[in-house]
């Protein structure tokens, strides 16, 4: 299974709409704390909706506590980042994977960079400087997903 994780979020509509993200597609995901806003922000809880009860959310208080399970766990970190050289449809996915997305005012840190087991971008037009991080979260969750057949079949009748 693939996680999502954010990288100490700005923006709560972002965040509930990640949230709302992994609760559709069975994926869990990670919040890195400090956020830059109360996790029970009235914007989290407009875009995440009814979504954020079904929502698989760990929280970890900071970036050491969240490096510590990934190491616990053995799961790969992945970056999405501006800075980096290989395109996410170039990458081959593994289960366990977690997606790290940035701050959306200032992306990931150095240190962050530097723990990545990979970092992958999402290929642009030039002069383009970055996607909103919900919508490159779910591209590359996409991806991830196509390639490992992660997708929760459809129930009957659901179209």
């Amino acid at each position: 299974m693939l996680r999502i994780a954010l990288y100490q979020p700005d923006i709560p509509q972002n965040t509930g709409a990640l949230l709302r993200l992994g609760a559709c597609l069975n994926v869990p995901v990670d919040i890195i704390e400090p956020c830059g806003f109360v996790l029970t922000d009235r914007g989290l809880r407009r875009a995440g909706m009814d979504y954020l009860e079904m929502a698989a959310l760990q929280r970890h208080d900071s970036w050491t506590s969240f490096c510590n399970d990934l190491d616990q766990t053995g799961r790969r970190l992945i970056l999405l980042t501006t800075k980096a050289a290989i395109a996410y449809t170039a990458f081959q996915f593994k289960p366990g994977d977690t997606l790290l997305l940035g701050r959306e005012s200032a992306g990931a840190p150095q240190e962050v960079h530097d723990r990545a087991d990979a970092r992958l971008l999402i290929p642009m037009l030039a002069g383009r400087r970055s996607l909103n991080v919900a919508l490159s979260a779910a591209m590359a969750l996409g991806e991830g997903l196509r390639q490992l057949n992660g997708f929760t079949p459809m129930h009957e009748g659901d179209g």
